[in-house]
């Protein structure tokens, strides 16, 4: 009985926004895009095969998008089915991404949802539109003093993305407001480090290390994905690909699940530019 609780609280993990944020995503090509480099991943839990993705940034000088995709695999495909595509897109003003358009669908093996949260000029969220196995739902998301200069979760990850085309380095702050709670995504550089080979994967050598925590700013969250990651970081190594030297995730390491660690496998990557 107990394993099967850690079963489903493992849904948590492979559903929330910041492990799609951090891991996976939807392809979507559009030419216009200076950079686009896409992930393929695997990744294990524990002793266990959980699932796959794909994970895509694209960023211009003017504009940007990020896309998951997710998918369960092997066992916890069996127990608990889960499919999900996040989309997000925006433009760069002044340095800052200003998010235009954010929508996710998923569905498991009863149940299907989806999102969509329109946005103003100034990149901040005004109303979503949810639906579930059928049920629409519209709300007005109220306005906070404290949500000026923040942006979705996922575009904090083709803003670091940028950062490090432009510098190289992966340290900074950014502000996120998931129209619900207002956090600081922390991303900390740690030096240069050496990827062992793995079979599940055939990027290894010398990478960049970094980990992203969450700063709660004391706000509440019921989900295990947002305990873990305030509570300890998550590890990800940077690599460039040799032919055009964009950066790409070649790891991704959770210390911490009910299951034991996850590990994130990029089996391969598909670059424009």
């Amino acid at each position: 009985m107990q394993f099967s609780k850690l079963f489903l609280r493992m849904k948590d993990i492979l559903t929330k926004k910041a492990i799609a944020a951090i891991i996976i995503s939807l392809f979507w090509t559009d030419n216009s895009f200076a950079v686009s480099v896409k992930h393929h991943f695997d990744s294990t839990v524990g002793i266990f095969n959980a699932g796959g993705a794909d994970f895509t940034y694209e960023v211009d000088t003017a504009k940007y998008a990020v896309h998951s995709h997710l998918y369960t695999m092997g066992m916890f495909d069996t127990l608990y089915r889960f499919i999900a595509r996040y989309a997000t897109s925006g433009r760069i003003e002044k340095n800052q991404m200003k998010t235009e358009h954010y929508s996710y669908e998923a569905q498991s093996r009863f149940s299907k949802w989806s999102k969509k949260v329109l946005y103003s000029t100034e990149g901040l969220p005004l109303k979503s539109i949810s639906t579930k196995n059928g049920k629409m739902r519209e709300k007005l998301i109220k306005t906070r003093d404290d949500i000026g200069g923040t942006t979705d979760l996922q575009s904090v990850f083709a803003a670091m993305a940028r950062q490090y085309l432009q510098t190289g380095s992966c340290k900074s702050v950014r502000k996120v407001f998931d129209s619900k709670r207002r956090y600081n995504v922390i991303f900390d550089d740690l030096g240069v480090d050496w990827l062992e080979k793995d079979e599940r994967s055939p990027y290894f050598g010398r990478a960049l290390k970094c980990s992203m925590s969450i700063d709660r700013l004391q706000e509440e969250g019921d989900d295990l994905l947002w305990k873990l990651t305030s509570e300890s970081p998550v590890y990800f190594w940077i690599m460039r690909d040799k032919e055009s030297n964009l950066p790409f995730i070649a790891r991704v390491k959770v210390g911490k699940t009910p299951l034991g660690e996850m590990n994130v496998y990029t089996t391969e990557i598909e670059v424009s530019k």
